[in-house]
């Protein structure tokens, strides 16, 4: 009786000890019908064997104190199932007194009937209904864990070969725990609480794992191809240094550098070459010898002497504003051929005469005005028109041109006063287009700038220096104002070079005369231009038209020819734009009209060509001029040495 009980000290809060282990502590005991002699060897070996893998290993130890009841399932849970025997039975209940051999069959009958029963069955019995768990499975979680150690079942004790039912059969005797099935998705995990009081597994080396899908550290294998190249792309960066910093940046901003000096070399070698320009290197202005020129001045009024282009020989009196009579008539002339031209020969088109204009000469005639017969329902051409307006003087035809013009003479008025701000002429009020109003005023200053602008139309030109012309719209009567022949009222005309320009008298103005004469000087014609006004000395119109022509033959006689720049002196040069010059000279003597003390200026001109970026030695490239307008005299200019494009460095270093 006393060997078949074990010290319940040596499993402590567990099931009982197998069947086999109690039969085994036992000793031989001899079953029902069947003799255990032959099989106690072996029985004592096994036993040993297990004693002294305990002492080699503890957990051994502690898996033959408490294993898990066997089970006959071939996958069984990994938990330990535990065991319900003789031990486990409460204290109180009587011992029945049979014999040592009958409770050695009886505990060998119940370990059979716990290895018969599955897994999940004696899961059921060991485990209260709070204590069972469910098993949880991770579809997909976000990061991967590493997969849990696969239990494997230990190696299991030779089983005792016997016959007789005390040595149990080799099912019965050892309880088997295998591993899960591998698991084809790393990522899946089986989560499972294990229970409150489970038997330690059973003591046995564990066999190697073979490595999971997801290659980690519980495999011990090599990580596969994907993890690995995450570990090879993922190498954390090198500490960040002064010099790995300073490195980086040269090699950043150098390769910055070096591109954009390409790219600039590549622009400063394909933009388009600067147009290249002439420039004057010889003195802008010349000064004639000999003091200040004295002109025959009259003794009263103003008196202005100019040469077109060159400049101005003199002035006489205070110009101050002072009425002008029929001089306005100028710029009534002059807009007319602005806004309305006419070429040489052609006589534009045909003015109605209205009947302001026959009313105009009616009364005319009364007051002694200057008219030329018309009446209305005539029509007179545009040239003839103006004929009439600057050779005798019509303030009637005046009036009428104005009313063509601008559709009221108020209307030209301001025309009148608008051109005379653009020309400079600061001194200088319209009120009337034929200058019969004494409050129409200028000064004899202001009416050379006038003359100027207009004798450099070829039509005024012709009409101004024109002795007479013949009428279509007179009767052809005896007195002046309705001759077929109409006559210049300018008495210079054609004598002395006189081309003009108009004369104006009025009691209150005097008598004035602005006049322009032609002369020659070397190779050049001059225009002299002049105004007289202001001389109320009786006859008023032959003292101005007398003193006009001592100042006409002054003039002329003041003029001379002077060379200023000789023939293959250097004027100027060519400069590409890119810091390259080449000399230009002169091909032939400059030689300009100046007069005693005269200043004239010098300028060196492409004449509205584009210069050329490459020429030969020789090529003309330019004009040298003396003058501006009527009076200019000019001479060309050559290159003195090849003209090239500028070399590739002087492209690169261009700036702007």
């Amino acid at each position: 009786m006393a060997e078949a009980s074990l010290p319940k000290s040596s499993a402590p809060e567990t099931s009982a000890p197998e069947p086999k282990a109690t039969a085994e502590a036992a000793g031989p005991q001899p079953s029902e019908g069947e003799g255990s002699a032959p099989e106690e060897p072996q029985a004592s070996k096994a036993a040993e064997a297990r004693v002294a893998a305990a002492k080699s290993d503890p957990r051994a130890a502690s898996a033959s104190v408490s294993p898990a009841p066997p089970t006959s399932s071939p996958v069984s849970d990994h938990r330990a199932v535990p065991t319900h025997d003789a031990a486990s039975k409460p204290e109180s209940e009587p011992k029945s007194e049979t014999d040592p051999a009958s409770e050695s069959a009886s505990a060998s009958a119940s370990a059979a009937a716990w290895a018969r029963k599955p897994s999940w069955a004696a899961r059921a019995e060991s485990e209260s209904e709070s204590e069972r768990t469910s098993e949880f499975v991770a579809l997909k979680p976000d990061l991967p864990h590493p997969a849990p150690p696969r239990r494997v079942a230990p190696t299991p004790a030779p089983p005792a070969v016997g016959d007789g039912p005390g040595q149990g059969s080799p099912e019965a005797d050892v309880t088997r725990e295998f591993g899960a099935p591998p698991r084809t998705d790393d990522r899946t995990m089986a989560l499972t609480r294990p229970p409150a009081s489970s038997p330690a597994p059973p003591s046995a080396a564990p066999a190697p794992t073979p490595a999971t899908a997801a290659g980690g550290d519980d495999a011990g294998g090599p990580p596969p191809p994907l993890d690995l190249l995450a570990q090879l792309t993922n190498t954390p960066p090198k500490p960040e240094t002064v010099a790995r910093t300073v490195g980086r940046r040269i090699k950043i901003w150098g390769t910055l550098v070096a591109l954009l000096a390409v790219v600039l070399v590549v622009v400063q070698a394909l933009r388009p070459l600067p147009t290249p320009t002439l420039k004057l290197t010889a003195e802008s202005t010349h000064t004639a010898a000999g003091g200040a020129l004295s002109l025959p001045w009259p003794s009263e009024g103003q008196a202005v002497v100019d040469i077109n282009g060159l400049g101005r020989m003199g002035t006489y009196g205070e110009m101050k504003p002072l009425p002008i009579g029929s001089v306005a008539k100028v710029m009534t002339t002059y807009l007319v051929l602005r806004d309305h031209p006419l070429k040489a020969g052609d006589k534009g088109p045909l003015i109605p005469v209205d009947q302001k204009a026959q009313d105009d000469y009616t009364n005319g005639v009364k007051e002694k005005e200057s008219v030329v017969e018309v009446k209305a329902g005539q029509q007179v051409s545009e040239l003839e028109a103006l004929q009439a307006v600057m050779l005798p003087s019509a303030n009637n035809v005046a009036r009428l041109l104005a009313r063509w013009d601008a559709s009221t003479e108020e209307a030209f008025i301001k025309k009148m006063n608008d051109t005379a701000k653009e020309l400079g002429m600061t001194n200088t009020t319209y009120t009337d287009a034929s200058g019969l109003m004494e409050s129409t005023v200028s000064t004899a200053e202001d009416q050379v700038k006038l003359a100027k602008r207009a004798m450099a139309d070829p039509v005024f030109r012709a009409i101004a220096k024109s002795p007479s012309y013949t009428s279509t719209t007179t009767s052809g009567g005896g007195t002046i104002d309705t001759a077929r022949t109409q006559n210049n009222f300018n008495k210079l005309v054609p004598l002395n070079g006189v081309v003009g320009i108009k004369t104006g008298s009025t009691t209150k103005a005097g008598g004035n005369l602005l006049f322009a004469a032609e002369t020659t000087v070397g190779d050049s014609k001059q225009l002299v231009i002049g105004a007289v006004f202001g001389q109320h000395r009786a006859p008023i119109i032959d003292t101005a038209t007398a003193a006009s022509k001592s100042l006409i033959l002054a003039a002329d006689k003041a003029l001379r020819s002077e060379t200023v720049v000789k023939k293959g002196d250097v004027v100027g040069h060519v400069d590409d734009g890119l810091g390259g010059t080449v000399p230009v000279v002169a091909t032939k003597d400059l030689s300009v009209p100046v007069w005693s003390g005269a200043s004239v200026g010098i300028s060196l001109t492409d004449g509205g060509r584009t210069l050329p970026h490459t020429a030969k030695a020789g090529t003309q490239i330019g004009t040298l001029t003396v003058g501006t307008g009527i009076g200019e005299v000019k001479v060309p200019v050559a290159l003195k040495g090849d003209l090239a494009e500028p070399s590739f460095g002087a492209k690169l270093t261009r700036i702007g």
